[in-house]
């Protein structure tokens, strides 16, 4: 079997105050590029700004616990993760995989994935599709250059990390999970990711050259958590 890479796609990236076909066409294209080269790819769909508009109207409308807001969110990533395996068709594996822990027989060049249960964001699934799948290393694409020591929109004396151990990434983060939370990886994510010895790149997604110098193993703008 080739090389898997697995790319978590942040959905502010996919459907940021509408669908961004122009970010979708590059990133449609950087894949086949690389496919033709020999890698395949499992995408794991995150569920962005959408994610959170759904979010803050049910909680204005009713009363809802974290695990109803969770599903809102979850059912979002899935919306996602069917349009973008609409998008690579033929080349991609036959359904949206929902389960990262399920057995997949995984033979197409694409495979794409979505949100899974309550509790944490798809960065926790991508980590646990990393488990399933056997790599060990995983690309999170957000809309940010780099992790910072602390809120750059806040802070002017923020400063940006490109390297990082976990230990390190896991003290910036909060202690618990809460629904519609927006970190480039949760701490529920970075404790497993930890345990698996995961090495994680943060890139922003906006940047495709960025990505391909990444995926043609060159020197990238962006973090590397291990």
């Amino acid at each position: 079997m080739k090389e898997i890479i697995i790319i978590s796609v942040g959905g502010s990236l996919i459907f940021p105050d509408e669908i961004d076909a122009g970010f979708l066409k590059n990133f449609k294209n950087l894949i086949l590029k690389h496919v033709k080269k020999g890698k395949r790819f499992a995408l794991m769909c995150g569920g962005g700004k959408i994610c959170r508009r759904y979010q803050s109207a049910a909680k204005k409308l009713t009363k809802l616990s974290g695990e109803d807001i969770d599903w809102l969110g979850i059912n979002v990533t899935i919306m996602n993760a069917q349009f973008i395996r609409t998008i690579f068709n033929r080349l991609a594996f036959p359904k949206v995989v929902t389960n990262p822990t399920e057995k997949i027989n995984f033979r197409e060049k694409i495979l794409v994935a979505s949100g899974w249960r309550p509790g944490c964001s798809t960065d926790y699934d991508a980590a646990l599709l990393a488990k399933n799948l056997k790599v060990k290393k995983l690309v999170n694409l957000t809309n940010v250059d780099y992790i910072y020591d602390k809120d750059p929109n806040k802070f002017k004396d923020a400063k940006k990390i490109k390297e990082i151990s976990w230990k390190e990434f896991r003290g910036l983060l909060p202690k618990k999970w809460n629904p519609g939370l927006n970190v480039p990886f949760d701490p529920i994510a970075a404790k497993k990711a930890e345990k698996l010895k995961l090495e994680v790149a943060i890139l922003n997604g906006k940047n495709i050259k960025n990505l391909d110098k990444y995926l043609d193993n060159k020197k990238f703008i962006g973090t590397r958590i291990s």
